[in-house]
């Protein structure tokens, strides 16, 4: 009697109920899990490389940079504009071998990116129309 006064006092009155749901057990999931850990996936720091070459032999500098998944940000202005062109005609054929994109950002100044970045925006009308030298 002692015993059922002590449940009555400190139970919630289902005490049948209690023991049957500590006597089912949780279910197993067993097959492919899909859960990543947030700590496991380390993201690669993008950067980006700035060059103002001088000669045509720095385009391979360049070059490798968008090799190394790296983006490029080349400023012709101290260069000739014969030479200039002849590093651009084959900036534009490494950005193609690597599924890359180059852009005319300035006057003078082209982005060169790898297939892993992402370039958005519009360029002013006035940048479009301005005849250069490259």
């Amino acid at each position: 009697m002692a015993n059922n006064l002590f449940k009555s006092l400190f139970s919630d009155g289902d005490s049948d109920n209690q023991e049957e749901y500590y006597d089912e057990q949780a279910p197993v999931v067993q097959g492919d899990n899909k859960v990543v850990s947030m700590n496991s996936v380390r993201q690669r720091s993008s950067k980006i490389a700035l060059y103002e070459p001088r000669l045509y032999a720095d385009v391979k500098q360049i070059a490798d940079q968008l090799l190394n998944d790296r983006a490029v940000i080349v400023n012709f202005s101290q260069m000739d504009a014969k030479v200039a062109s002849r590093i651009v005609d084959f900036l534009n054929g490494t950005v193609f071998a690597i599924n890359g994109d180059i852009k005319r950002i300035g006057k003078e100044i082209f982005l060169c990116t790898p297939k892993n970045f992402e370039v958005s925006g519009n360029l002013s009308d006035t940048l479009k129309n301005d005849p250069d030298k490259i």
